[in-house]
């Protein structure tokens, strides 16, 4: 277990107004040793290489928490060229600059790499296989990281994340019982629902302890597992909408990307090197207030 040193950092954020920037954003107040930079693409686009060494060139950062990713799984099917700029390209452009400046990255990946043909957690050991664009192009970015190799860096993969704030599989649920009291969502999809807030928590407790040489994958979700309806089960229980939900297979459910059937992730390792705890699916879920970001849950 590392112990944690008192240290002042810069740190940058990019792709700030993602679910996942949004909580380290309203999160920073938390961290008086930190001083945080939100940036989207109108301040720095990442996927160009000149802009970025520009904008490194005029700032000094000690870490970077890439937040920004192309996440539309079906749309990237048809604009693979976009989403490997994002998802692969840019994570290159920030991995380069980084290693010639000395500044360690937090870069965020995704379940989607493997194939989900386990039927047990995966560990950060297993190989990758994903089957749509989204997770090749995140796995691409997850390489092109590993192969530049700034020291002090880390691959968080994480599934299934929601929040109060942007849009997520809970806030899309939420909105639908608004407009349809049917719904139908698939029960033989299996992860584990992540709490944005606590991922992003997690990162900027462990930042002071992070001293790796070599790039190292870690996974991060919430524990336990279940399936989307599952999931959907336990949003509309803690909500006061009326509606009808039906469980239906994926084959039943039209979608454009391959999704894996079951992608949980082993989370043990990060638990041991940082010496963090991890809430259970469920447990996390209710501390979420999604009334407060003006969505009624």
């Amino acid at each position: 277990m590392i112990t944690q040193k008192t240290i002042m950092s810069n740190i940058l954020v990019t792709g700030c107004d993602g679910q996942l920037g949004l909580e380290l954003k309203d999160l920073s107040e938390n961290y008086p040793n930190y001083q945080m930079v939100f940036t989207d693409i109108s301040k720095l686009n990442v996927t160009d290489h000149d802009a970025v060494k520009r904008y490194f060139n005029e700032n000094d950062f000690d870490f970077v928490i890439n937040c920004a990713a192309y996440t539309s799984v079906d749309k990237a099917e048809g604009e693979p060229y976009k989403a490997n700029e994002v998802n692969h390209l840019a994570v290159e452009n920030l991995a380069k600059i980084c290693k010639d400046r000395d500044i360690g990255i937090i870069h965020i990946s995704t379940d989607y790499v493997f194939d989900g043909n386990s039927d047990i957690p995966y560990t950060e050991t297993d190989k990758p296989n994903p089957h749509s664009v989204y997770g090749k192009t995140k796995l691409e970015g997850e390489l092109s990281l590993k192969a530049v190799n700034p020291s002090k860096s880390l691959i968080i993969r994480t599934s299934w994340l929601y929040s109060k704030l942007g849009k997520n599989f809970a806030t899309s649920m939420i909105s639908k019982a608004k407009e349809n009291k049917q719904i139908r969502v698939v029960n033989d999809q299996i992860g584990s629902p992540t709490s944005a807030f606590d991922l992003a928590k997690v990162i900027l407790d462990i930042i002071p302890k992070i001293e790796n040489k070599d790039v190292e994958v870690f996974h991060f979700s919430s524990s336990g597992e279940c399936s989307w309806f599952d999931f959907a089960k336990e949003i509309f229980g803690s909500s006061d909408f009326d509606v009808d939900l039906h469980s239906i297979s994926s084959a039943d459910f039209s979608s454009v990307a391959p999704r894996p059937n079951y992608s949980a992730l082993n989370c043990e390792k990060i638990k041991n090197r940082f010496g963090i705890s991890i809430l259970d699916w469920k447990t996390s879920f209710k501390k979420v207030d999604f009334r407060s970001a003006g969505v009624e849950a």
